[in-house]
């Protein structure tokens, strides 16, 4: 496994195929209040590629076009916050996506237990670990322990999506779980908007 740490964007050289596994690190989980610090990529093999956003201007061309390229199938596990926070910081609709949460919450019917760390232990038979997960990561200079953190909530979701791809065919769900990665960015854009807490769909 390699680790690359690029400050403020991602080199104009790097490029991706299909499908990249992103993921984010905040400070906090309001996306309006607590600034976009990190993007994590990998290609899903064994590589993973961090950016460190310059918080100042947020002027990173290159990744901003690789979240928006419509030829990339963009894998995030609860997307629904990344989505909201790239939207928020970068300017960014990134599509076409794939949520491991939602697939598993629509196939692993049996549990309530649908956190990364999970999915990766039952599915893939690998041990994470989340003990960063509450960390500074404004600081100017992240961690070794940071960056190991941060590479492992994007290395798996590669394998997790194959997993999950295939209990979603099992069960008949294909179409339920990407009508529901479709209504990601609406429902980011609500959350943004002031309706992270109501359900637009309740009586």
């Amino acid at each position: 496994m390699a680790i690359k740490l690029y400050k403020g964007d991602l080199p104009a050289g790097l490029t991706f195929t299909d499908s990249v596994a992103v993921d984010t690190e905040t400070l906090g989980l309001n996306p309006r209040r607590d600034k976009l610090c990190l993007v994590q990529l990998s290609a899903g093999d064994g590589n993973a590629h961090l950016v460190q956003l310059d918080r100042s201007s947020y002027d990173c061309p290159n990744l901003k076009a690789l979240l928006a390229d419509p030829a990339i199938t963009k894998i995030f596990h609860f997307a629904r916050f990344d989505v909201a926070a790239l939207k928020h910081y970068l300017g960014v609709d990134v599509t076409p996506l794939y949520c491991t949460k939602i697939a598993s919450k629509l196939t692993r019917t049996y549990t309530d237990k649908h956190g990364l760390k999970d999915l990766v232990r039952e599915l893939l038979g690998i041990e994470i670990n989340k003990l960063q997960q509450s960390s500074d990561w404004g600081a100017h200079v992240l961690s070794d322990a940071q960056k190991q953190y941060a590479a492992q909530d994007v290395l798996y979701l590669h394998e997790v999506r194959a997993r999950l791809d295939q209990m979603l065919r099992r069960e008949g769900r294909e179409d339920w779980a990407n009508a529901c990665f479709r209504f990601i960015p609406t429902r980011a854009a609500l959350d943004l908007a002031g309706w992270g807490e109501d359900d637009v769909f309740a009586h």
